[in-house]
């Protein structure tokens, strides 16, 4: 019997250019994984894009607040994200798609780990069943 095994890598690739707060709301939501793993990064994630009127319409002050509600304590949110701490982590994930030749956001990758090569899917979001094509089309080399 053969196992299929998937790994969803999420990797932040803010850029500045076109979203000059993407990176402090990046380095947030590692400050969101750093207290409380990843259901503090999904909550404090899908907590952003819930109140985000558009496109870099976040005011950066109100990061604190969101995280308070999503149960983090304040302070120590706040200490995290003062400290700059995460921008390594941040600044990491934007090399890493600049490795991958990554031109913008959301970009989606499909890797056969038999012979370490990947290919991206399309740029930009893609529907489950491109997603889902593209991992059976890798599967099957």
């Amino acid at each position: 019997m053969s196992f299929l095994h998937v790994v969803w890598v999420y990797r932040h690739f803010p850029i500045a250019s076109l979203h000059p707060k993407a990176q402090k709301e990046a380095e947030a939501t590692e400050c969101a994984f750093k207290l409380a793993g990843n259901d503090g990064f999904w909550a404090f994630t899908d907590k952003i894009f819930e109140v985000t009127p558009s496109n870099n319409g976040l005011d950066p002050n109100i990061l604190p607040d969101l995280a308070s509600q999503i149960g983090l304590d304040i302070s120590d949110f706040q200490k995290c994200l003062d400290s700059g701490e995460m921008a390594k982590v941040v600044e990491d994930g934007i090399q890493s798609g600049i490795r991958a030749q990554v031109q913008g956001t959301p970009a989606s990758f499909v890797t056969n780990i038999k012979t370490g090569k990947f290919k991206e899917v399309q740029g930009g979001a893609v529907p489950y069943t491109t997603l889902k094509q593209a991992i059976e089309t890798t599967l099957a080399k």
